[in-house]
């Protein structure tokens, strides 16, 4: 027997577009609102919804999304082969947020897609010892910080490219980086012991003829005379470099400082709720799902720290 569809007071096209006009309103990076949302929505549900003469919200039901998680895993990808789950996954929640927006705005939606079930993902990171090591191969005092901010700090590698001179905040006897996060959200991060030598840096170690109010700026000038900014695949290229200096084999790009500094925090008892402030999570959702590696030896180790506080 069919499963009923549920008549829509909108067609589908129509409704994704407020959807997306939606999400810009939030506040979200127009590359957020491409990447995370159009693609899926305009990329996949849309084609995919043609193809099954499906006009409406209410003509999506469990069986054709079904069939859309399924088409996605077996041939979803470049030249009909398959996707990967984490991908999948990606795409069908992204689907969902788009779904449960309709369900709250009064559209009937008759069902959510299913979430492919991932395999637990092991986080690699790297030792303080071995980013010692990468600090101590840098031979310049701009790479050297850029190496033990992304490691002391789990900045994501575009805020640490948008910091500016005047990030440099005190306060009282703290002292912070300000730092631009993702959705236009603000915080200030400590950074009690690189405090001082940022300060030196921004005042010293910059060419007196930079240019910019960009902390961190490439050595190469522009034709014109100004100093070029660093760029991701700058930073990228230089943490590379400095791992192969410092006879680290495994793979070493920023992003992995950053799973490196939060595992550290972790194993030494911060508390999560703070460790996601300093990462700029508006939630504890990534910090669960991400560093599940942990092991009941790492809360061992934490609970003796915390005993030894009392």
């Amino acid at each position: 027997m069919p499963e009923p569809t549920v008549a829509s007071s909108a067609p589908l096209e129509s409704l994704i577009g407020d959807y997306l006009a939606h999400c810009r309103a939030r506040g979200l990076s127009p590359s957020t609102v491409n990447q995370s949302y159009r693609y899926p929505l305009h990329g996949i549900l849309l084609p995919f919804c043609a193809r099954e003469n499906i006009r409406e919200i209410g003509s999506l039901t469990a069986r054709k999304l079904d069939v859309l998680s399924a088409e996605l895993l077996e041939n979803g990808g470049r030249n009909g082969s398959p996707l990967s789950k984490h991908s999948v996954h990606s795409y069908t929640r992204a689907i969902n947020h788009f779904l449960t927006w309709a369900q709250k705005e009064g559209e009937k939606v008759p069902a959510k897609a299913q979430l492919p079930r991932l395999p637990k993902r092991l986080v690699d990171v790297l030792s303080r010892e071995e980013i010692q090591h990468m600090e101590e191969a840098a031979r310049s005092e701009r790479d050297k910080l850029i190496v033990r901010i992304l490691a002391d700090t789990g900045l994501r590698v575009g805020e640490l490219l948008g910091l500016r001179t005047s990030d440099l905040i005190e306060q009282g006897r703290n002292y912070y980086l300000h730092v631009r996060g993702k959705g236009s959200q603000d915080r200030l991060v400590p950074v009690p012991r690189l405090y001082r030598r940022l300060r030196i840096f921004a005042e010293r170690g910059r060419p007196r003829d930079a240019g910019s109010t960009r902390l961190f700026i490439s050595h190469r000038r522009r034709p014109g005379g100004e100093y070029q900014p660093l760029t991701t695949s700058g930073v990228d290229q230089m943490l590379r470099h400095l791992a192969e200096e410092a006879g680290i084999t495994k793979r070493v790009y920023p992003h992995l400082l950053r799973h490196s500094f939060a595992t550290w925090q972790l194993t030494r008892g911060m508390n999560p709720i703070q460790l996601a402030q300093i990462l700029g999570h508006s939630s504890l959702a990534m910090i669960q799902q991400v560093y599940s590696h942990l092991s009941p030896g790492d809360a061992y180790e934490a609970m003796l720290r915390t005993l030894q506080d009392d």
